[in-house]
This record gives structure tokens, sequence and C-alpha cells, in this order.
């Protein structure tokens, strides 16, 4: 498959020449997050808390309700975090904005995220990832989302549900499980309807034809959105995801060290239910902002999420 026109990402058929192809760097870096962790930080105090609980990264926002337009966080802060930790940091920009990731990658981010969660810069073109250095992760809720971002440079997906901060995890299941679905739909076609499908999809046909290749996404594909509990996290896991995504939210528990270590041991031994149930015990008090809304609640009674 892939001497017919498939970019093998992970394999080494095709992509061999690190020097020719530095995309295939950009998603060994990607690669070496799987089965972690990352956890959203807004100071250093949160980010040394998730490096001490065993997070494999932190990816650093602006505090929760500032109010107007959500931009990259301050450069400084990024910058103190990088040197209070050893964990790789992550930072978001605007989606389309180029220049928030010019600026990103000269104070070292490790990992740029192009964020639907920020307000957006350009509402018709994503970055064109291919001409920075850094390794980018992308947001998608379908398998030709993910595709398309693939091609534009993503090394890694990050499966988006709730974007609220409400700790419902229902979208996220709902997307992953779309995603997921269309692979398996894939994987059953003939090779003659590989042409018609990723013209349905919208998605370039050698990342699809990889992709049936594969029986998964050419890159890593982690999950985001509502993830609060370990239960949540070993869900995603379950369903085939690479890692998760946690929000900062999770810091307003009672014990923040203790859920976020929950987590964390649950994304590597989300098959272990024995693990799983010492990794729940003591995490059911409410915690703040978290909670389904009236409207949900209603679509939910009707039959609908």
């Amino acid at each position: 498959m892939a001497e017919d026109g498939a970019v093998t990402v992970y394999g080494n058929t095709a992509i061999t020449d690190a020097k020719k192809n530095p995309f295939s760097i950009k998603v060994g870096m990607a690669q070496m997050l799987r089965g972690g962790a990352i956890l959203e930080v807004t100071n250093v105090e949160q980010a040394k808390l998730a490096e001490d609980a065993g997070a494999c990264s932190v990816i650093v926002s602006e505090p929760p309700n500032r109010g107007g337009i959500t931009r990259m966080a301050d450069p400084s802060l990024i910058r103190e975090i990088k040197r209070a930790v050893n964990i790789p940091v992550m930072a978001r920009s605007r989606v389309g904005h180029f220049v928030e990731a010019q600026i990103l990658e000269a104070i070292g981010a490790d990992y740029i995220d192009e964020s639907e969660a920020l307000a957006m810069a350009d509402e018709d073109n994503f970055i064109n990832k291919h001409n920075l250095r850094t390794p980018f992760i992308c947001g998608c809720q379908n398998l030709g989302d993910a595709l398309r971002r693939v091609r534009e440079g993503a090394a890694m997906i990050r499966t988006q549900g709730d974007l609220l901060g409400s700790g419902n995890v229902a979208e996220t299941v709902r997307n992953v499980r779309s995603i997921m679905g269309e692979i398996r739909v894939l994987n059953n076609m003939d090779e003659d309807e590989v042409f018609a499908f990723s013209k349905k999809i919208a998605a370039p046909y050698d990342l699809v034809a990889q992709t049936k290749q594969m029986g998964r996404l050419p890159v890593g594909q982690f999950a985001a959105g509502g993830i609060v509990t370990p239960a949540d996290a070993a869900m995603m896991m379950q369903l085939g995801c690479d890692g998760v995504f946690v929000g900062s939210e999770i810091f307003n528990s009672s014990d923040p060290y203790k859920r976020v270590r929950g987590i964390i041991q649950a994304v590597r031994h989300y098959n272990d239910p024995l693990v799983l149930v010492e990794t729940s015990c003591g995490l059911n008090e409410p915690m703040a902002g978290l909670s389904l809304n009236e409207e949900r609640i209603e679509q939910f009674a009707h039959g609908g999420i």
C-alpha cells in the first residue's frame, strides 16, 4: 500500500530519510507522549503538581473567565513553566494564527496546539504546519477533519469534545466513537471504494488509504473534553485513544494531586479493573464548575445528548 502512494508515518516503508522528511521526526516526537496524560495548567504550581503526579506533558493556557478574546498564553508564563519542569511543555495558538505559532516556536515550546478552544484568527485557513519545526496538535470531530489536519502537518490529533469545562464526557465519547466507526467501515471496504469514500469525507486519498492499511489514524490520537475522573480516562483508552488531555478544572477539586494521579494511573492501566477501583476511590466529591446544565439534561431525558 505504501508503494502505491500512501505515506507511511509509523512504519519505515515510505518515510525513512529524516533529513528529507522532517514530518517523520515531528510524528516521532508526538509518539513519545502515547500512553500518557497531558494536563492543562495556568501557573507554575499546577505544572509542578502535574509533573509530580506523572503527567507526560503540560499545556499552558491563560486563567479562565478573563472575558474578551482568548489568545495564546503570555510567553513569559510559558518560559517560566519551562524552567520549572522537566517534562515537555505545550502552548496554544489560535486557529490560523501563524505568527502566534512563530512566537511559540521562538520561545521553545515543545509542541504547539492549534486550538479551537481559543478565538479563531482565520475563519477559512489553518496554519501550514510544515513551515515550522515544532510538532503541532490539532483538534477534530470526525475522520475527515483528522486527515485534513494531518495533511496540513499535524503530528498529533486531539479528538475534541466539550470545550466549556462542564465535566460532561458525552460529546468526547460521541466523537471518538464516530472516528473509530468510520475507520471500521473503511477497513471493510473494497480497494475500489476507497476513492469514493475519500471524496465523501473530503480527505486526501493517500491518507485514507494509509488509514485503511493501518486500521487507525496515521498519527497519535488523544481525547480531550470532559475527562475529569480515572474512569473517564480509562474509557477513552479502551475506545482506542493513545492518551488524554485533562482540563485545568481538575485543579478545582479538594485534592487535585490525588485526582490527577488517579487519572494518570488509569491511563497507564486502563485494562486493569483492580487499579481502576483503587484510583477511583475517594473521588466522588463535587468539583467547582462541573455540572450538566438544564438544557443537556432535558436533551438526555428526551433520548438525545
